[in-house]
């Protein structure tokens, strides 16, 4: 496994044990974890939470008081060392 799968993995596996429900979503250049807050999340929490999304490369928080509160993190996958990185017609 990928280590940037297994990082994504690990943080969806530690937000879920905090009682969030994840979702994880493969995209072509990262992959993505979203997870719905609910409004009575303890301060005591949100810390752990805090702590699990600063594993990824980048996280946020989506609130809307249609939508309620989404809790997002994405983790980069690794670019290929070899091989045509630049796509067709682009080599040199």
């Amino acid at each position: 496994m990928p280590a940037s799968k297994a990082r994504a993995k690990s943080i969806a596996t530690r937000l879920s044990a905090l009682g969030l429900t994840t979702r994880v979503e493969e995209h072509a250049r990262y992959t993505s974890i979203e997870a719905e807050v609910p409004e009575a999340l303890p301060a005591e929490s949100w810390r752990e939470v805090l702590e699990v999304v600063a594993k990824a490369d980048r996280f946020g928080l989506l609130a809307s008081s249609l939508t309620g509160r989404t809790l997002w993190a994405a983790v980069t996958k690794a670019v290929p060392a070899t091989g045509d990185v630049r796509g067709p017609g682009r080599q040199r």
